[in-house]
């Protein structure tokens, strides 16, 4: 299936008849809080299966994934990927590799948020996000308010490092 920027692929909360390969594209997933606030937690990209904290067993999305380009997606039932989990020892060995490949990918932006200063932490993520954006600038597919939330500054901060370029 094919999603376009702005598109949801799933709901916070959504019960999971469904999991998702990403062949191609961007995701932000954000998640609502109880208290209203609205927080941007996690970016998903091709090759990966999600949601993550559902590849063994289900459970409902933790929260809002939202295309930020054009994405293509392979929708699985998701009674047919926990039968093959159960049939398939290979199975245990793909969503191993799986979990390590997110683990890696959250050690690195662990890591570029404990480096010096914003304007670093700020290159890097850009770095980082032309890796995955195909040309697009992140200023185009995320807010400022997002942008700080990622790197672990105020909205404002950003819009001053933005203004610095």
């Amino acid at each position: 299936m094919i999603l376009h920027k702005g598109e949801i692929l799933f709901h916070q909360g959504d019960g999971g008849e469904y999991l998702y390969q990403i062949k191609s594209g961007l995701f932000k997933v954000t998640r609502l809080h109880e208290n209203g606030n609205m927080v941007l937690f996690n970016i998903l990209y091709a090759g990966e299966t999600v949601p993550h904290h559902s590849l063994i067993t289900p459970k409902e999305a933790h929260g809002t994934a939202i295309a930020l380009m054009r994405s293509e997606v392979e929708r699985i039932p998701a009674e047919e990927w926990y039968r093959d989990v159960r049939e398939s020892p290979e199975k245990a060995l793909e969503i191993a590799l799986l979990l390590q490949e997110k683990v890696r990918f959250m050690q690195k932006r662990l890591d570029h948020l404990t480096v010096g200063t914003p304007a670093e932490r700020l290159e890097l993520l850009s770095e980082w996000l032309d890796d995955y954006s195909h040309g697009v600038h992140f200023t185009e597919l995320l807010t400022q308010e997002e942008i700080g939330q990622l790197i672990g500054v105020r909205r404002e901060t950003i819009n001053r490092l933005l203004r610095g370029h």
